[in-house]
């Protein structure tokens, strides 16, 4: 085979780390940068790695979380704060630079707020990764797909691809979105064919699922292909049904995942 998925595991860290810019890429789309010295050395090695992030205090009298010096914090009380699984984006281990692309919308829980609202100046834990699926050698073809919650995977997967930088057709990516003013920029390098799917006032999860149903044989990349489909938890039963029914790809050539599933705020993704 050209690839494996390969288990690393990593020593789990904890850091303190400040809010220092907030971006908007699309209307319910931001992407942050935190810094700290303790991200010195942070490092991720696989596209679809999790960090877990600690969002302290959300009331009128704490505001959003401590503000100020993060050596000041009670690291305690910040571990024991309500946190969620996002997946790194980019990072600078020497200057100590963090970036994390967020989903905000009008039913967004804590780290919708906090991302959307928090003052620069905010402090927050980074934890993790603790562990990374790390592709060894190189696919022939690639699958690509999910909603915007998969845009960081999805842009880290693509980066990869764009390094590679060969032109033969080689992947498919499908990326759900509520419409076309909800698009964040995402460039697909040559030979990489990217097809927005809009929601169009459906149910999140609707329009990938039916997207996928309509791939055929002839839709899949030549060669060993890998997959990475997530997004809500409905779209595993699809994905699989493509990745390994139709398109015969084996079991350890792909990630299928439920990002998160709809009505539960604690839900965690699979490793």
């Amino acid at each position: 085979m050209p690839f494996t998925l390969d288990r690393v595991p990593r020593e789990l860290v904890f850091r303190p780390v400040t809010l220092t810019a907030r971006e908007r890429l699309a209307p319910h789309y931001l992407r942050l940068r935190l810094e700290g010295e303790a991200l010195r050395g942070f490092d991720s090695l696989g596209s679809d790695d999790h960090i877990r992030l600690f969002f302290p205090g959300e009331s009128p009298a704490e505001g959003f979380g401590f503000d100020g010096d993060a050596g000041a914090l009670d690291v305690g009380a910040l571990r024991e704060s309500p946190s969620r699984e996002y997946t790194p984006l980019a990072w600078d281990a020497e200057a100590g630079v963090l970036e994390i692309e967020f989903v905000v919308h009008g039913e967004h829980g804590i780290a919708g707020r906090w991302a959307d609202r928090a003052p620069i100046g905010s402090v927050i834990g980074v934890g993790g990764p603790r562990g990374a699926t790390v592709i060894t050698g190189e696919p022939d073809g690639w699958l690509l797909a999910g909603d915007e919650t998969a845009l960081p995977a999805i842009r880290r997967f693509l980066a990869r691809l764009s390094r590679e930088g060969d032109a033969t057709p080689r992947g498919l990516v499908l990326v759900e979105v509520p419409d076309a003013a909800h698009r964040p920029a995402l460039e697909a390098p040559a030979g990489t064919e990217l097809r927005w799917v809009h929601r169009d006032g459906r149910p999140q999860g609707e329009a990938l699922v039916a997207a996928l149903d309509a791939l055929g044989p002839e839709d899949r990349p030549a060669g060993e292909v890998f997959a990475f489909v997530a997004a809500e938890h409905a779209i595993v039963k699809p994905a699989r049904a493509l990745v390994l029914d139709r398109w015969g790809l084996a079991s350890d050539q792909l990630v299928v995942k439920g990002y998160w599933r709809r009505g539960e705020a604690e839900y965690h993704a699979p490793h």
